[in-house]
């Protein structure tokens, strides 16, 4: 089934959202020059804060790109937000085995029509105490050696201030966010886009968990570089693996 979506939907969020957006956060932006203005490409970005879609929203749209997000299936029910979501076409995120693979068709064929594809590679807000990006998914990675498709690393931070993921860790940077919305003082959205990763070495082979793990090595270590560039701060080295957290959680308690 083609790619379609709402001229008029999307015409709607525009009107409303950029001056929300305004209001609740200061701007820096950079690297818009890396975002291609025409074509499918995908942007792998960080994710801290539930807040932050609607600034990287705003981000795409003045770089001349409506953003299309793989978002939670949830999100697509039988009231207005489901009706904008489909509307404006955005793609459902189904976690079942078969469901999953129906959301990476319905997201390649968003690339063949020339979309610009959102995709949070952590598949969730970060758990890491201090919020660096986490190892990733390979959604993307999949979707980039699959369709030829570009894709743009992208980082922002700031939102976390305005809005903490309510899941948060307990320690480090996470543990010192108190819970809630904060829109005073007006927290600053700083957003950076950085040049296409470089996947090249990775064309052509057999799409392995082996190839696109590393694939999706390159496009986190990508991420986390720009975030570092917007904290001045180096990231770390290995990045947060929340699933083995957890495994290492479980087992000190047994």
């Amino acid at each position: 089934m083609p790619y379609t979506f709402s001229p008029a939907w999307r015409g709607l969020t525009m009107v409303v959202v950029p001056p929300t957006i305004t209001a609740l956060l200061g701007r820096d932006w950079r690297g818009s020059e890396n975002v291609p203005r025409h074509g499918g490409l995908i942007i792998a970005a960080n994710h801290i804060s539930e807040a932050d879609p609607l600034a990287i929203s705003y981000y795409l749209w003045k770089c001349g790109r409506y953003p299309v997000f793989l978002a939670k299936s949830t999100l697509f029910g039988s009231g207005f937000v489901g009706r904008v979501m489909r509307g404006t076409g955005q793609i459902p995120v189904r976690r079942d085995t078969a469901g999953a693979a129906t959301s990476l068709t319905e997201a390649a064929d968003a690339l063949t029509a020339g979309q610009c594809l959102v995709i949070y590679p952590e598949g969730t807000c970060t758990r890491d105490p201090n919020l660096w990006p986490m190892t990733g998914q390979t959604g993307a990675a999949r979707l980039a050696l699959a369709t030829g498709s570009p894709v743009i690393p992208l980082a922002s931070w700031g939102a976390h201030e305005l809005l903490p993921y309510r899941k948060g860790e307990q320690d480090g940077l996470a543990g010192t966010l108190k819970p809630g919305f904060h829109p005073l003082p007006r927290k600053k959205m700083h957003v950076i886009a950085g040049p296409a990763v470089d996947l090249s070495g990775y064309q052509g082979q057999p799409l392995t968990a082996d190839t696109l793990h590393a694939a999706t090595t390159d496009i986190m270590h990508a991420i986390a570089g720009l975030v570092g560039e917007l904290r001045q701060q180096q990231p770390p080295a290995q990045l947060y693996d929340h699933h083995k957290a957890v495994e290492q959680r479980r087992s000190s308690s047994a």
